[in-house]
């Protein structure tokens, strides 16, 4: 549903990308009713689009690119640029670097870590959130969420190293089949070549140590070999470039990590907790 206020907040790609279109239909003389019809929309939605209303999905810039595009790609390289809009504020800063990191190091605590949810677990963690949110922007940063899973697949490969508490995989999200395909999403994830996956097991503190205590981290290996922090908590995130700062908490990674699972027991732990969920 488009939303007034989506105006006055849509970021520059998505007023640029509005624009373009425009322009680009009105070039051929196509009303907003004949667009919607050869891209299967409708007149309302084509509206939408072009006044900020509701930003474009993926697919409607898919579509638009077999009609307006000319074969130039327009708008399907708009997609990267418009996904960054829908991405909360806080957030944008590091999925830039996400996307373009030869390496990464993340440890989570509370959920399941975003580079790995389902569509379904997320819909279940993002929909259930607070303050709610509504249908059409809960949809908007799921299939954002679900576009950075291309991170597995980029070439040059990427290497991805996930810790995970025990804890996230026996706390329910939506219900027991979303749980079943997220642990079992999380087993195929640990299979690819270029990722490790460890869990964290809930009586690690039995030693008298828990490294982990201090939450969430994620460490980036950006393209020139930097090393950069980004924590996020409460809707608030901090990215971390001093390099003092960033060795200690790659330290306490290492130290997460060798009080973690080793790889094959925690699949096998990942896959039994999954068979629970029958």
């Amino acid at each position: 549903m488009a939303r007034a206020e989506n105006k006055e907040t849509a970021g520059p790609a998505t007023r640029f990308m509005a624009e373009i279109a425009r322009m680009l239909r009105e070039r051929i003389g196509m009303t907003q009713e004949e667009l919607g019809v050869e891209i299967g929309y409708s007149a309302a939605a084509v509206s939408a689009m072009e006044t900020c209303a509701q930003p474009a999905s993926d697919h409607m810039l898919v579509e638009l690119e077999r009609v307006l595009g000319h074969g130039l790609g327009i708008f399907v390289r708009a997609r990267e640029y418009v996904r960054l809009d829908k991405y909360p504020a806080q957030f944008k800063n590091y999925v830039l670097l996400e996307q373009r990191a030869v390496g990464l190091c993340l440890y989570a605590t509370l959920v399941v870590h975003g580079l790995f949810q389902t569509e379904a677990y997320a819909r279940a963690l993002i929909g259930g959130g607070y303050p709610p949110l509504s249908e059409e922007r809960v949809e908007d940063l799921v299939e954002a969420r679900m576009a950075r899973k291309a991170l597995f697949d980029r070439e040059p490969m990427a290497l991805i190293e996930l810790i995970i508490e025990e804890s996230v995989l026996r706390r329910t999200i939506g219900d027991a089949e979303v749980m079943r395909d997220q642990l079992s999403h999380l087993a195929e994830c640990a299979r690819r070549r270029n990722v490790t996956l460890q869990v964290l097991p809930l009586d690690c503190g039995l030693s008298g140590e828990h490294a982990g205590d201090r939450g969430d981290m994620n460490l980036v290996e950006t393209l020139d070999h930097d090393r950069l922090l980004f924590l996020e908590v409460q809707d608030e995130s901090v990215l971390v470039s001093d390099p003092a700062g960033v060795s200690t908490r790659t330290q306490r990674y290492a130290k997460i990590r060798s009080q973690a699972l080793g790889p094959r027991e925690s699949l096998g732990l990942i896959e039994r907790l999954a068979g629970e969920q029958e």
